[in-house]
């Protein structure tokens, strides 16, 4: 069996425990605090905004890089067979949202 505790042994238990627990109290209270959980909130959705952002960054990078793969040679040198085409369908796009748009004006 365990030894008998004098009353000053169980009074700093006590203490100590109560101590412990308004410890826990007082995380508990910054915890549901409105501040903190607006900051918490702002903190995730600045989280995803990077996170998207970064996705979207790799996304555009990459087709970027592949449209220069086409449209430049290894050395560095324009492709012109690849670009004037697609220069002359660009000025035939632009033409035409042209010319729509001054109909509906007209």
């Amino acid at each position: 069996m365990s030894e008998a505790r004098t009353p000053a042994q169980i009074e700093a238990d006590i203490a100590s425990r109560r101590q412990a627990l308004a410890a826990t109290l007082d995380e508990i209270a910054v915890r549901v605090h409105p501040r903190t959980i607006v900051g918490d909130a702002k903190a995730r959705a600045a989280s995803a905004v990077d996170r998207t952002a970064g996705r979207a960054y790799v996304a555009v990078n990459r087709a970027v890089s592949d449209v220069r793969g086409k449209l430049v040679s290894d050395d560095g040198s324009p492709r012109l067979e690849r670009i004037v085409p697609v220069a002359l369908a660009a000025v035939a796009v632009v033409g035409l949202l042209a010319a729509s748009t001054r109909r509906r004006r007209g």
